[in-house]
C-alpha cells in the first residue's frame, strides 16, 4: 500500500461542503457552533466590564456571528464592514448592497448599511466621514447600554478611533477578549476543524501527486488552492511552498522557480478552510527520481523528532513556561534558523497562545496555562545556517482533559524516515 493509498482510505470528506448558514447536516450543528461562539465573546466582555464591542476583523466577525463577506477586501478597507456587540444585541453593519447576506443568522439581531470611513471612499472628506461614523455608532451604543460604558475596539483608521475618543468614549483594545474567547473550542467546533483538515489533506494529496521535475513552485502550489476552493474552503493565508535551495532559510514564498530533480519541497498549508476554520500542518516531500540523500533524511528525521517530542509533553494544566522548559532542545547547528515559535494556538486562523522556545522565552514569551479545548499546532523547521536545504514539519492537535488528540492525519514520508 502506498502512502497515498493510506491517505485516500482514511479521508472522510462527508462533512466538509457546508456554508455557515446551511441547515444542520453532516453531523455538525452550525447553529450550536454560532451560538457558542457568540456566548464566549460575551463572557469575555463581561469579565472585563466591556459594555460594547466594535469588531472589524472579518475573521472575528465570522467567529462572533458566522457571517462571511469579502474577507480580504474588508480586512484592508476598514471600517467598511463591522459588528457591534452588546450583552443583549448584535448589529451587523454590512457593506453596501450586501445586507441580504446576513439573513438566517440567529446571531445577528439587526443589519444596517455600513458607513465606509476610508480615504478611498471619502477622499478629502475623510475627517468629516470619520466624525460622522463615530457619532452614529456612539449614539447607538448609548441607546443600548448607556453613555459611560467601556467600548472595546479592534483595528480601525486612526481617525475613526480618535473621533470616538474625542466624543468621550472610554476605549480599550478588543484583542484580548476576542482571543480568549476563541481559544477554547466546543465539541461542534472541533467537528468543523476536522472537516477543514480532511478537505485540506485531500488537496495536499493532489499536490503531492502533481510533484515532478520541471513544474514551477507556483504551478504546484495552485493545485492546493484549486482543491481548497472546490471543497468549499476559503483561501490559503500564505504562500509557503518552496523547493531545493529555497527551502533554506524558511519563509520564502512560492515563485516561478522550476523544481529540479531530487530536491526537497516544503510547504505549510495555512488554509482558511471549511466553515472558516484553519487547517495548519506542514510537510516536506522529495522529488526524485533518485532516493533521498543521507543529509535530506537526517534533516527530516530531526524535524520529525522535534514535532513528536513536543506533542508528547503537551497536556492540560501545563504552563507555557513549563512547556518551554520541557520542549525539545534544538541542536546548535540548527538553532539560528529555528522556527520563530515552538507551538501556537489555532482556530479560524493562528491565534493565542504562542508557545516560545526556551531560549526565546525571556525576551518574547509570556505565561499562561494550556487548557482542554485548545487546538495547538506544533512546529519544526530544521536547516543549517548557510545550508543547502531544510525541512518543515507541523502537526495540529487538540488538548483534551487527559492529554492530546492528533487532528492532522496526512502521512509522513517513509523514504525520508528510513
Amino acid at each position: 500500500m502506498t502512502e497515498l493509498d493510506w491517505h485516500s482510505g482514511r479521508s472522510n470528506l462527508s462533512g466538509i461542503a457546508l456554508l455557515d448558514s446551511a441547515p444542520e447536516s453532516k453531523g455538525i450543528d452550525m447553529r450550536a457552533v454560532r451560538l457558542y461562539r457568540l456566548s464566549r465573546v460575551r463572557e469575555e466582555m463581561k469579565k472585563r466590564d466591556i459594555g460594547a464591542l466594535i469588531v472589524s476583523d472579518p475573521v472575528n466577525i465570522r467567529y462572533t456571528t458566522g457571517t462571511r463577506n469579502m474577507q480580504i477586501f474588508s480586512s484592508r478597507n476598514t471600517p467598511s464592514r463591522y459588528l457591534l456587540v452588546t450583552d443583549a444585541r448584535t448589529i451587523l453593519y454590512e457593506f453596501t448592497g450586501c445586507l441580504h447576506l446576513a439573513e438566517g443568522f440567529e446571531t445577528v439581531d439587526e443589519v444596517r448599511p455600513a458607513k465606509t470611513a476610508s480615504f478611498v471612499a471619502a477622499g478629502p472628506g475623510i475627517s468629516a466621514r470619520e466624525r460622522n461614523w463615530a457619532k452614529e455608532i456612539l449614539s447607538t451604543i448609548t441607546e443600548l447600554v448607556g453613555a459611560k460604558t467601556i467600548v472595546g475596539i479592534e483595528r480601525m483608521n486612526a481617525g475613526a478611533a480618535l473621533a470616538l475618543a474625542e466624543l468621550g468614549s472610554k476605549l480599550v483594545d478588543a484583542q484580548e477578549p476576542i482571543e480568549m474567547a476563541r481559544c477554547i473550542k466546543s465539541d461542534e467546533e472541533i467537528k468543523c476543524v476536522i472537516a477543514s483538515l480532511r478537505a485540506t489533506e485531500a488537496g495536499v494529496s493532489k499536490l503531492r501527486q502533481a510533484i515532478r521535475p520541471g513544474i514551477t513552485e507556483n504551478e504546484l502550489w495552485s493545485v492546493l488552492h484549486q482543491s481548497v476552493i472546490a471543497l468549499n474552503g476559503d483561501y490559503c493565508e500564505t504562500r509557503l511552498l518552496n523547493s531545493g535551495e529555497r527551502t533554506n532559510p524558511w519563509f520564502q514564498e512560492s515563485a516561478n522557480k522550476i523544481i529540479g530533480e531530487n530536491e526537497l519541497i516544503a510547504l505549510d498549508t495555512d488554509v482558511v478552510g471549511c466553515h472558516g476554520y484553519y487547517s495548519d500542518f506542514s510537510r516536506t516531500f522529495h522529488v526524485g527520481p533518485a532516493k533521498p540523500t543521507e543529509l535530506q533524511k537526517t534533516l527530516y528525521k530531526v524535524a520529525h523528532e522535534q514535532v513528536h517530542h513536543n506533542i508528547g509533553i503537551l497536556g492540560p494544566g501545563l504552563s507555557f513556561r513549563e512547556y518551554a522548559d520541557k520542549a525539545w532542545d534544538i541542536p546548535g547547528k540548527y538553532f539560528a534558523n529555528r522556527y520563530y515559535l515552538s507551538s501556537h494556538g489555532v482556530g479560524m486562523t493562528g491565534e493565542y497562545p504562542y508557545l516560545y522556545h526556551r531560549a526565546d522565552f525571556a525576551d518574547a514569551g509570556y505565561d499562561g496555562v494550556i487548557l482542554p479545548g485548545m487546538t495547538i499546532c506544533v512546529e519544526s523547521y530544521i536547516g543549517e545556517e548557510g545550508g543547502h536545504e531544510g525541512v518543515k514539519l507541523e502537526e495540529q492537535v487538540l488538548i483534551t482533559e487527559h492529554g492530546t488528540e492528533l487532528l492532522s492525519r496526512f502521512p509522513f514520508e517513509e523514504d525520508l524516515l528510513r
